[in-house]
């Protein structure tokens, strides 16, 4: 059998709100609660649940996106207001940045409501990892 990642757990303060303002802008949507999950399923089949905290330190998450659909989430971050970055430390606002090892890459990072640094970004040339 081959080794796959099949959820993880996002914290946040409302995981509703959170599981939706992700989905939204990726094109997707937040599927029923499992247990007090609130998961939101990529199209590898993992998935992300949102489990209710107060306290915890923000973390980084990363979504591989075709062309088109980068183009559509980067459209509903701008139409929505909300801020991007084209580096991790939120220093270049309103950028997107384009890949120094991967020709044709394009991403860009924002915040989700509890302060988790998400980053969307294109395969680029070759489909393979990193910037």
């Amino acid at each position: 059998m081959t080794v796959e990642l099949n959820h993880t757990i996002v914290p946040a303060r409302d995981p509703q709100a959170s599981a939706q303002f992700l989905a939204e802008i990726l094109g997707l949507s937040v599927d029923p609660p499992v247990a007090h999950f609130t998961p939101v399923t990529l199209a590898n089949q993992v998935s992300l649940d949102y489990d209710q905290l107060d306290d915890f330190e923000p973390h980084h998450y990363a979504f591989m996106l075709g062309e088109q659909e980068f183009d559509a989430a980067l459209a509903r971050i701008q139409h929505g207001g909300i801020t991007h970055y084209g580096d991790p430390a939120c220093q270049e606002m309103g950028q997107i940045y384009h890949g120094k090892h991967i020709e044709g890459r394009r991403g860009t990072y924002f915040r989700d409501p509890d302060g988790h640094l998400m980053e969307i970004l294109t395969p680029g040339g070759t489909g393979s990892r990193g910037r």
